[in-house]
């Protein structure tokens, strides 16, 4: 019999990256864990949100030196995940899934914690999540980062490619704009960090 008759598979063809630069690892270091994080919140499936966000940092580091070239390199980053996650949800015919599956984790955490206090958070969540959703979009990313992923301030300006002063501005106009949608009275005071 010949060789050609065997039914053992052929190995897979690997298309070796460039040597990536420490940089690309440090900066995929930094941001791989939000941009799973916020990509699983869109997309309401952590596999999905896992791979996708693989897909965005293997283009990034495919075309590291271009990225590099750009005036700021974190916000094309942070624009490539987002428009992988809207063309992700416009495939799927999909909204994203922020009011479910940030209520899901706080249910989940309620029930962990087994307490009252926590279905009551629960409750008024509800209602914040709905507006959340209604922002306008770098006022919803900043919400979205800073309420539901709990991020501080200074990592949020970072993900984003923006300054800390555009954060706490998106803040204080979302948290405005909030208070009025849910009849609450509005503090001034939208940082509670420096």
């Amino acid at each position: 019999m010949s060789d050609h008759h065997t039914s053992q598979p052929k190995p897979a063809l690997m298309v070796p990256l460039p040597q990536l630069p420490k940089v690309f690892w440090a900066f995929h270091d930094q941001y791989y864990r939000a941009y799973r994080r916020y990509a699983h919140v869109h997309l309401g499936d952590p596999h999905a949100a896992g791979e996708l966000v693989h897909q965005v940092l293997m283009h990034l580091a495919m075309n590291w030196a271009h990225v590099m070239e750009e005036a700021n390199p974190a916000a094309s980053a942070w624009a490539l995940l987002k428009e992988s996650v809207a063309r992700e949800l416009r495939l799927q015919g999909r909204r994203p899934a922020v009011s479910e599956t940030a209520m899901l984790q706080l249910v989940v955490r309620a029930v962990l914690e087994s307490s009252r206090q926590e279905f009551e958070v629960i409750e008024s969540a509800l209602g914040l999540y709905a507006t959340i959703a209604r922002l306008p979009e770098w006022q919803f990313d900043v919400m979205v980062l800073r309420c539901v992923l709990g991020f501080s301030t200074d990592t949020v300006a970072r993900i984003m490619g923006v300054t800390k002063a555009t954060v706490r501005s998106h803040c204080h106009f979302a948290r405005r704009k909030n208070a009025r949608e849910l009849g609450i009275a509005f503090e001034t005071d939208c940082d509670d960090e420096e």
